[in-house]
């Protein structure tokens, strides 16, 4: 057993009390953004009364605002697996890996290579083919469409000597499959290039461990994790003081600060803080002198367990339905390897229209390319409206899952 009741989490989730044709709706757009408890909202709420000032003034709500600075390195540090100096706050995770693609694009040579994948999200993909600009030479790895996987074998040829940078997706946002990103980080630093690894989609669903996975940068966005609009990225100290960002002059030279450009969202790093504590709860009450870094591993490794439940009974339900075409991983004996998000086509109707049915049911999913245009081009439905995406997370029920069936059996 998991540990996760969905039914005591529930109720701390103002928004899952939202009502659509006399019951209650189903959130299943969690790829696009999760819903927050009332502790997120309650810090964002106190923060403003309390401390809304900018940072490093000599009165007290400027302190205080200091002290918020402080909390939200340590706590997505802890969410990480890393060192508080080696987090970047931002606005978001596309705005942030722009700003790290226009820093590396200042040693980037004619002819030098970037690594980037068929499968992720274009946050991931376009800031690093915008260094063609720069004469970066782009390679695009392939997918097995079978089951949207990563082509692992052309990876491995696309990687070379005048590699530079590999790009890759922890998880994909589109069809949830979970990337060996240990192994992607591994086979570029042999090549000695640099690893970025886009975790915005996978975050929510496990335990994240920059140590572990051995990536050079990992970034991710809070607003996917039951917190505000804020981003975060990680980056190896050594990395972050050495490769030169574009900053306005009075702004501190000292990494992890020399990263982060102009006010911050100090509201919505109040958030953040108060969405990493909420994660940690998650695994029960933390044993004596345990610390936050140990309780998010327990809770977000419950999650993954009951997760896994929910993503064999969505699947197994969604193949039974006459007409239904699946993307991505569909054996159970290979779940380890998704999330619980998917997408599929249904014959004789659109995407828009399978979730404007589902939608005028209070079952709320996404339809589209949701961005992972690459993935969406590669399987041929780019120009037929894409997919429906279903994406669930652990406030997300069996009961819902159910619902959500008959209402496509309706079709």
């Amino acid at each position: 057993m998991s540990g996760i009741d969905p039914h005591s989490i529930r109720p701390h989730f103002p928004a899952l009390a939202e009502q659509v044709a006399g019951r209650p709706a189903v959130f299943f757009d969690g790829p696009g953004g999760t819903q927050v408890p009332q502790t997120v909202i309650d810090a964002i709420g106190d923060y403003l009364r309390r401390s809304n000032a900018n940072a490093h003034g000599a009165f007290v709500t400027s302190r205080r605002t200091d002290d918020t600075l402080t909390a939200a390195h340590s706590a997505l540090a802890d969410l990480l697996g890393c060192a508080p100096g080696e987090t970047v706050l931002g606005h978001n995770m596309t705005s942030l890996t722009f700003a790290l693609s226009r820093a590396i694009g200042r040693t980037i040579e004619p002819g030098d290579e970037i690594v980037v994948t068929r499968l992720d999200h274009d946050a991931n993909v376009a800031p690093w083919k915008a260094l063609a600009e720069r004469g970066a030479v782009i390679h695009e790895v392939d997918i097995d469409v079978e089951d949207c996987t990563l082509d692992m074998a052309d990876l491995e040829a696309k990687i070379g000597p005048r590699t530079r940078l590999v790009a890759v997706g922890y998880a994909s946002n589109a069809v949830g499959t979970i990337n060996d990103v240990r192994r992607v980080a591994e086979l570029a630093r042999a090549a000695g290039a640099l690893s970025f690894v886009d975790a915005v989609h996978y975050t929510p669903h496990g335990p994240v461990d920059v140590a572990a996975i051995g990536c050079d940068f990992l970034a991710c966005s809070v607003y996917k994790f039951f917190g505000p609009h804020v981003g975060v990225l990680y980056g190896r100290r050594e990395l972050l003081e050495r490769l030169e960002p574009y900053k306005v002059r009075p702004a501190s030279d000292e990494a992890p600060d020399r990263w982060m450009t102009g006010t911050q969202n100090h509201e919505g790093l109040a958030g953040a803080v108060a969405a990493v504590d909420y994660m940690a709860g998650l695994g029960g009450a933390a044993a004596p002198g345990e610390t936050r870094r140990s309780a998010l591993v327990r809770a977000m490794t419950a999650v993954k367990e009951y997760e896994r439940g929910l993503s064999e009974r969505l699947v197994a339900g969604l193949l039974a339905i006459p007409g239904m075409q699946f993307y991505g991983i569909r054996d159970p004996e290979r779940f380890d390897w998704r999330t619980p998000t998917v997408a599929f086509r249904m014959a004789g109707h659109s995407p828009r229209r399978i979730a404007e049915h589902l939608g005028e049911r209070g079952v709320f999913v996404w339809n589209g390319n949701y961005y992972a245009l690459s993935l969406t081009e590669r399987l041929g439905v780019e120009d037929d409206g894409g997919m429906v995406r279903v994406g669930l997370v652990h406030y997300n029920t069996a009961e819902e899952i159910d619902y959500l069936l008959e209402c496509l059996a309706e079709l």
